[in-house]
């Protein structure tokens, strides 16, 4: 079948008397063509072009059908960090759109020891039973690699999955998590149906907003999602006006025709930047602009250093209560709930930043030496939200190892 395509491919460019510079290649958009008196050669070569492009486009269907069918799609060259002395190829592994009637699904994750001492995989606990793992138990020498492998059981139905692996390393204290991702399907549906919710240009996304999840300062977090090339050519993706915390790689590049590639995505801690923020990237597929896409990430202290001592002397805020309640008012009221708290620590406490899912205003939180007390307020406008039952979340980024993310509530209802 390849062979014929290319043969096919090859008598559509010599149709063209040897013109092979005018010919439109796939994903690299429209040569810079000089004047052409002959209209009648011009026609010619645009016809081969579009003979190339339609054999190109058979070809890479036909090898993302076989992509698709292995058990293991091409992993990527690139690394993730996950301490000096250890880094995996990657964190995610998306098997993408597949068939319930495929079965299992298997993939890898390879594990690099970039330290100066034998490390060891000490174990991996799966999310649920349908998730299984095997992985290597011999230490890993120093510059040597070791190798954890996940099969999924795929008998759960056509239902999209987010699975973890909790990994346990001998030279980290904090397990690292793996996620395995995909959408079984009871049947093939077209690539617009699972990528058609955001375009740009041909390149469809599932959405326009991705989380990272969280990170801690000095570090940073990657992760990764399927998109799409839904046209009739390959195309080249790259971004523009890339927030400075966020770098973006897509693999393949270009995005070969009605196939599926890999969006990875990185964000960087910033000590500018804590709890919960957004990092914009604009995607231009070819020479088409896009809106931008929105990844989010939750930012919080690094207290892995610290001494057992000095955790137990940290900061340590208690609050008297972790809910207010306003009652029953009518909507468009505005409220108000207060939170105390004392310092029980025996440092100075923080709070970084506070975070809230609703629009709320929020009175400065106070910094609190060992033993003291204080207050702050948050103030709601009901008007801007349904009538109901109303429960929002007030999210505090604190210096505590001991509570580094505290969560309030503000609740009541409104009529």
């Amino acid at each position: 079948m390849r062979r014929i395509l290319y043969m096919f491919m090859l008598f559509a460019a010599i149709s063209c008397g040897g013109r092979s510079s005018s010919v439109k290649q796939s994903g690299t958009g429209s040569s810079d063509q000089s004047d052409v008196a002959d209209a009648t050669a011009e026609t010619v070569a645009d016809t081969a072009a579009d003979a190339v492009d339609e054999a190109l486009r058979i070809i890479s269907e036909a090898e993302s059908g076989r992509r698709a069918a292995s058990e293991e799609p091409a992993l990527s060259s690139r690394s993730v960090k996950i301490s000096d002395a250890i880094e995996l190829d990657r964190t995610v592994f998306d098997f993408g759109d597949f068939l319930v009637s495929d079965g299992p699904k298997t993939c890898s994750f390879t594990v690099a020891n970039k330290g100066k001492e034998p490390l060891t995989i000490l174990e991996v606990i799966s999310s649920c039973g349908c998730t299984g793992a095997t992985w290597t138990h011999d230490p890993i020498p120093q510059g040597g690699k070791g190798t954890i492998t996940a099969t999924y059981k795929n008998e759960d139905g056509p239902i999209p999955f987010d699975k973890t692996l909790t990994v346990y390393f001998s030279s980290l204290e904090k397990p690292v998590l793996l996620h395995l991702r995909g959408v079984p399907r009871a049947k093939t549906v077209p690539l617009e149906e699972s990528y058609g919710a955001f375009r740009c240009g041909d390149i469809g996304f599932k959405s326009d907003v991705f989380k990272a999840g969280n990170l801690e300062q000095g570090g940073s977090k990657s992760d990764e999602t399927t998109i799409a090339n839904l046209g009739k050519r390959a195309v080249s993706v790259s971004f523009k006006n890339v927030d400075p915390s966020l770098s973006l790689t897509v693999e393949p590049n270009p995005v070969p025709a009605r196939s599926t590639a890999r969006l990875i995505f990185t964000v960087s801690a910033s000590r500018e930047k804590w709890g919960r923020n957004e990092y914009l990237a604009t995607p231009v597929a070819g020479s088409v602009s896009g809106s931008p896409l929105t990844f989010w990430a939750i930012t919080k202290e690094d207290f892995s250093a610290l001494s057992t001592e000095e955790r137990a002397n940290s900061s340590r805020p208690v609050f008297k209560e972790s809910t207010s309640s306003f009652g029953v008012v009518e909507r468009g009221a505005v409220v108000t709930g207060t939170y105390s708290f004392k310092n029980t620590g025996k440092t100075a406490f923080h709070c970084y930043k506070v975070d809230s899912d609703a629009p709320v205003v929020v009175s400065d939180v106070p910094d609190l030496e060992p033993g003291e007390e204080g207050s702050f307020t948050v103030t709601l406008n009901t008007a801007k939200l349904p009538a109901g039952e109303v429960s929002v979340i007030i999210t505090l980024t604190t210096n505590s190892p001991l509570r580094p993310i505290v969560n309030l509530f503000l609740v009541g209802d409104t009529k």
